[in-house]
């Protein structure tokens, strides 16, 4: 489905992607790790126009992300979830929720797809009118997650959909993306939880310093030393 093939990324004249490539197939849930400022959101901003990599390409089922500019990348199935959730914290529930579906096909299954949303975030339901901003940090990160699927996408990028949150409501949150790929949607997670997304993960590639070092599964990956050593404490 997506295929990054040997960008490199530049912050002005500082050189912080090397040569990264790595595909995600269809209805898989493929992880990137590494340890903070390693690239990892460096990688999925790039992906989603936010950056443009200096070289290389990045594709979408055959359509070239890498010359398209971010708010037309949502027309071709992909969205992303950006880390520290980003919401509109005046606007409602509810409000925050119609923002992620203004385009034309999601536009138009605007109701049905809220009532996915709200079936599977209940507790989104019960706060459909209050202020985005009063949420709690974990029903602030299902309203981001539930306000990218109302864009009805095929692929979901997720940046640290984990950071900030207790220990009860990261579980919660892992259970939920594992939920939303059974039902079709990729998934490519950024995310320094490292045992347990390699745990819910098909794929993963370990980035560090900008440059892909390993790949492999996540149980490949669990059981590799020098993952064990450097993000496991093992």
């Amino acid at each position: 489905m997506l295929e990054v093939n040997h960008i490199d990324v530049f912050y002005n004249d500082l050189k912080v992607l090397w040569d990264v490539s790595f595909d995600v197939q269809d209805n898989e849930i493929f992880v990137l790790v590494g340890a903070n400022g390693a690239g990892k959101t460096t990688t999925i901003r790039t992906i989603s126009s936010l950056l443009m990599p200096a070289s290389g390409s990045i594709e979408l089922d055959g359509v070239r992300l890498d010359k398209l500019p971010p708010n037309e990348i949502i027309q071709y199935g992909m969205v992303h979830v950006p880390e520290g959730r980003r919401l509109f914290a005046e606007m409602s529930v509810e409000e925050n929720l119609v923002m992620g579906s203004l385009h034309g096909r999601a536009k138009e299954k605007r109701e049905t797809t809220m009532a996915y949303v709200y079936d599977l975030f209940p507790r989104l339901l019960e706060r459909t009118k209050q202020a985005a901003g009063t949420l709690s940090g974990g029903e602030q990160q299902m309203l981001a997650i539930g306000r990218g699927l109302m864009s009805l996408p095929k692929m979901m990028l997720l940046d640290e959909p984990s950071l900030g949150l207790a220990p009860i409501m990261v579980q919660q949150i892992f259970e939920i993306i594992t939920k939303i790929n059974k039902e079709g949607v990729t998934i490519l997670l950024v995310e320094q939880n490292v045992r347990q997304t390699l745990k819910i993960c098909h794929r993963a590639c370990v980035i560090e310093n900008g440059r892909i070092v390993l790949t492999g599964t996540g149980d490949e990956l669990l059981n590799n030393e020098q993952v064990k050593e450097a993000f496991l404490g093992i």
